[in-house]
């Protein structure tokens, strides 16, 4: 570990937190002297501090123990290439825009491969005044549901949340255009449905 290349990565972001050594030291039940011992590069936190130190300045551990962050490019905001994580621990659902390290319940997500193999996984789609009514010939029992549905479209992205042993049917905005919209089935994964409104 270098202690001189951890000190300045905890003094950047201390100062993009706005926060003191004292303010630090106070949250950690420490000495402010030693934060400013870390700021120099004298020596690295306990083990036993990572975890509060990481949440007070909002870093991964990992990056902090590194002592360095590495940034992405710039995200443009093309909202069609968007990505979507869900965590196998607690179901969280995460999405990004670009290349992002996501992490949940201290495991890191891969992004979900979206798949058009729909068997399974059929859809049908009213047209009820100014929505859609979408109902998916689908299980939802507790071990295999649909978790949520995503419509894509344009620089927006319109989302529902499913939940076990509901109807597998919902209702979204109609949106003209070359919109895809995905559902993620718990066992299954992530599928991909395009032009839903030829459908109708």
């Amino acid at each position: 570990m270098n202690c001189e290349k951890l000190g300045q990565l905890i003094l950047q972001l201390r100062k993009e937190k706005g926060l003191t050594q004292k303010e630090i030291a106070a949250q950690l039940n420490i000495s402010n002297k030693t934060v400013s011992k870390w700021e120099c590069g004298k020596g690295a936190p306990d083990v036993s501090l990572w975890e509060g130190l990481s949440a007070i300045l909002g870093a991964d551990v990992l990056k902090l123990l590194q002592g360095e962050l590495n940034p992405n490019r710039l995200d443009t905001g093309k909202i069609d290439n968007i990505r979507f994580y869900v965590c196998p621990n607690c179901g969280n659902i995460l999405t990004s825009t670009g290349n992002a390290n996501i992490s949940c319940c201290g495991r890191r997500l891969s992004p979900l491969s979206a798949t058009l193999e729909i068997a399974g996984h059929e859809i049908s789609v009213e047209e009820m005044d100014i929505d859609f009514f979408i109902t998916i010939k689908h299980d939802m029992s507790k071990d295999h549901y649909i978790s949520f549905a995503a419509y894509v479209y344009d620089d927006r992205i319109w989302f529902q949340r499913l939940y076990p042993e509901q109807n597998p049917a919902f209702r979204m905005p109609i949106m003209k255009g070359g919109g895809n919209l995905y559902l993620y089935c718990t066992k299954d994964g992530l599928f991909k449905y395009s032009s839903i409104w030829k459908m109708v």
